[in-house]
């Protein structure tokens, strides 16, 4: 595995955007909680410390991973809203589960970001077992939910 001896939330912090004024909808999966807590703790941290305001950071809990597209449609279709953070995590299990949840919320998480021309982020995790998820929700492999915090702030940076 290619991420098994190193910290994957290692980033560029170099020419981020302003976000002091950007409004953010941060929206956890309540499923696998012991994996979505740490980062959602860590996308919230992470907004802040790079300059987003308290009371600019809008959370949502939803169901599991498959509701945050539907979230995500609501989030981003509110006009205050800049950009929107999805935090899940699906485990691979015994079944096949996880590829059709994965796909779909992948896929609709898109389609968000497409018809409502904002940064949806993609912050599911999708690991084989629970021991995976924790190493990256804060363990040996970093937070997941620092770097979705990071890539919506630089998404919000991207012009033309």
């Amino acid at each position: 595995m290619a991420s098994e001896h190193k910290n994957l939330s290692v980033f560029s912090t170099e020419n981020l955007p302003d976000i002091s004024e950007k409004h953010f909808a941060i929206l956890v999966a309540e499923w696998n909680s012991e994996v979505t807590d740490p980062l959602f703790s860590g996308a919230y941290q992470t907004l802040l410390r790079f300059g987003a305001k308290e009371e600019f950071i809008h959370v949502q809990t939803v169901p599991g991973s498959y509701e945050l597209s539907y979230g995500a449609a609501l989030a981003a279709q509110a006009s205050h809203i800049d950009a929107v953070i999805c935090i899940g995590c699906v485990i691979q299990g015994e079944t096949r589960h996880n590829d059709y949840i994965n796909n779909a919320v992948a896929h609709g998480l898109t389609q968000v970001s497409i018809q409502y021309n904002k940064p949806v982020i993609f912050g599911v995790l999708t690991p084989n077992t629970l021991q995976q998820a924790l190493d990256r929700a804060g363990g040996k492999h970093g937070n997941k939910g620092d770097e979705a915090a990071i890539t919506a702030i630089k998404m919000l940076g991207v012009s033309f």
